[in-house]
């Protein structure tokens, strides 16, 4: 099955609170880009499988729970989440399992906004 999905935006308040939550939970490497009206640190690949996006601060959208879920892969969603709580954020939902499709759960990251975990274990 095709991805169609290439770039991804997190909003951030705090950038560097940001950026170590991140960092710390996903041990993500990040390129600082600094443009006219928003400053994000980059993660991922533009080519190959997968998608690559950004932690951004910018004032016209802010954090929150309530738009898109972004999900992360993790080699076991029990793993990440004993790190999210260190790292400031918050449990929402615990690992579950759905079955053939695997595992998930959600944090709270530092700045509000609810992510999505995946493992296939």
């Amino acid at each position: 099955m095709n991805n169609p999905i290439q770039w991804v935006e997190i909003p951030a308040e705090d950038l560097e609170r940001a950026k170590n939550f991140y960092d710390k939970v996903f041990k993500l490497k990040f390129e600082f880009i600094d443009m006219p009206g928003s400053r994000m640190y980059m993660f991922g690949e533009m080519q190959g499988v997968g998608s690559a996006g950004s932690i951004y601060e910018a004032s016209d959208i802010k954090p929150g729970t309530n738009g898109t879920t972004v999900y992360f892969k993790c080699e076991d969603v029990n793993d990440t989440l004993a790190l999210v709580e260190p790292a400031g954020g918050k449990i929402l939902i615990p690992k579950s399992d759905i079955g053939e499709f695997g595992f998930f759960g959600h944090i709270l990251d530092t700045e509000g906004n609810r992510i999505g975990l995946h493992s296939d274990q």
